[in-house]
């Protein structure tokens, strides 16, 4: 799986292909030099993926930085679908960046492909194209990258150790539980052809959760490849899954199946801590007292504590909803506590972490989602402290400000605050939406200045998360943690990212 492979340029030369597509005249080709079929044939050191997509995904590895965008407009003009250039999108990062030796930095490139759908699916169909063509971009710079630190390629799959129906999970669970990672990489493959999706994500979520280690990077990648298969298709599983297999099982030092690391011990602790809580535990009580009483533990308190405070709570009679508010909450304080990278981390591994929750269908699973995401709130407070001066501010304590009336006029009043004072613009967020039936333009108005300033994954990731999880939060707590997404949204006194104008250019 783990080799590498020179790039070649993409040249697509079948004029037959091209007239079923009904892409007309082909006669500018003859300006084009010839491809033989030794150049066109499959480089039998990179995984193939299905016949199907494998051009599209040339296109995108092989085709120039400066003209993907309008490479790729070009065939969505000629028919290529949403769902198509997305698949390709992730397939291309999957296949030529490598996860490792930390799951994040170039490998945004495939992290962020959910984020640029969740971003897509949330806006008016005339922006829909945005984030997917933002996402593309992204990619080149990330591949470019990979090239420059080691030109990594995903190789084929070892077929002759590749386990049948019968042993696949089996290897799969003893691989990943020993961090053997040749062993993983045959089992996956084992996996991906013979099982089904849930049947495999119930695996991959609590191996996302295990550990802390990538800053939560571990539990988005879970997630978002789950999200980005339902929509492009299992039949696309196999490379995504290998990919994600060898990303979970990043560590440092010595295997740690044989020694105790503190990225390690919240789950194991977990794993006894989580057969504590009664039967009945998701038939509790929403109660505002006990989501301030965890927030206390999530301030002042250690993972252990966190979690001893979660079943304490839950074996009391109060809802799991109760302990997700506080833990969402949580993390969107220590985002205005220490605006920065570690914060928005714990924004969007909260995000995942959720969702495993919400998706999952095994009880003991959902159990550990919860008690994990308790642990990693203080673990990330932690990790702050180490990075600079956390402030102590509260997220219930957060008042309303003054900001006008009229909706159209208030939206504007707070993005023009994003950009000077953000303490300021939460406040005018608290006051806006007691008087607004929904936040319906303020979250459009924030994605939309996302795709006109946005520079980074990380504001594609943040936005798509916080934007999407306040609705998972009880009445009176989500107006505050929406309030608290403005420490990381843009603002419209930032500036722009010139990128749009090269999408209209390409698309027109």
């Amino acid at each position: 799986m783990f080799g590498s492979s020179t790039r070649r340029r993409f040249l697509q030369s079948t004029a037959a292909g091209g007239a079923l597509c009904g892409l007309g005249d082909l006669g500018f080709l003859s300006a084009l030099r010839p491809v033989s079929a030794a150049e066109a044939a499959p480089d039998p050191r990179v995984v193939q993926l299905r016949p199907e997509i494998e051009p599209l995904v040339r296109l995108l590895e092989e085709t120039p930085r400066d003209r993907l965008l309008e490479e790729v407009a070009a065939r969505i003009h000629r028919g290529t679908t949403y769902t198509e250039v997305l698949a390709a999108l992730l397939l291309a990062g999957v296949r030529n960046v490598q996860p490792r030796p930390s799951v994040g930095f170039k490998f945004h490139a495939v992290l962020v492909v959910n984020s640029a759908h969740l971003a897509s699916m949330a806006s008016p169909d005339e922006h829909r194209w945005l984030p997917i063509f933002w996402a593309l971009d992204h990619f080149k710079s990330s591949q470019a990258r990979d090239v420059e630190e080691n030109d990594w390629t995903m190789a084929p799959v070892d077929e002759a150790k590749v386990p049948g129906a019968a042993a696949a999970r089996k290897a799969f669970v003893k691989a990943m539980d020993n961090w053997d990672e040749e062993a993983a990489d045959a089992a996956v493959a084992g996996l991906a052809r013979t099982a089904g999706a849930n049947e495999v994500f119930e695996l991959f979520f609590r191996y996302g959760a295990r550990d802390f280690r990538s800053i939560g990077h571990k539990a988005i990648f879970v997630a978002n490849s789950w999200r980005t298969l339902q929509c492009i298709g299992w039949q696309h599983a196999e490379p995504v899954l290998r990919s994600l297999a060898y990303a979970l099982q990043m560590h440092e030092g010595d295997n740690p199946a044989r020694r105790d690391t503190e990225a390690d011990l919240p789950w194991r602790r977990n794993l006894e801590l989580a057969g504590n809580i009664q039967d009945d535990w998701l038939e509790g009580r929403v109660d505002d007292d006990a989501t301030r009483d965890m927030l206390s533990v999530l301030r002042e308190g250690t993972h252990e504590d966190a979690c001893d405070k979660t079943v304490e709570l839950l074996n009391a009679g109060v809802s799991a909803q109760s302990v997700w508010d506080a833990i969402l909450c949580g993390a969107g304080e220590l985002l205005m506590c220490q605006p920065g990278i570690v914060a928005l981390h714990a924004v969007t591994s909260s995000n995942a972490l959720r969702f495993a929750f919400q998706a999952s269908g095994d009880d003991q699973t959902r159990r550990m989602m919860l008690l994990q995401n308790a642990a990693f709130v203080p673990l990330f407070r932690q990790a702050a402290r180490g990075r600079g001066d956390v402030k102590d501010v509260r997220i219930d304590q957060l008042q309303p400000g003054d900001v006008t009336a009229n909706e159209t006029e208030a939206v504007d009043e707070i993005f023009a605050a994003v950009s000077s004072d953000r303490m300021a613009a939460a406040g005018k967020v608290l006051a806006h939406l007691a008087r607004q039936a929904t936040p319906t333009s303020l979250i459009d108005a924030a994605r939309v200045l996302v795709f006109l300033k946005g520079r980074d994954s990380h504001d594609y990731k943040f936005s798509s998360a916080a934007l999407e999880d306040h609705v998972h939060l009880s009445p009176g707590w989500r107006e505050r943690y929406l309030a608290s997404s403005v420490f990381n949204l843009k603002g419209t006194g930032d500036r722009d990212n010139q990128l749009v104008e090269r999408i209209r250019a390409a698309l027109g």
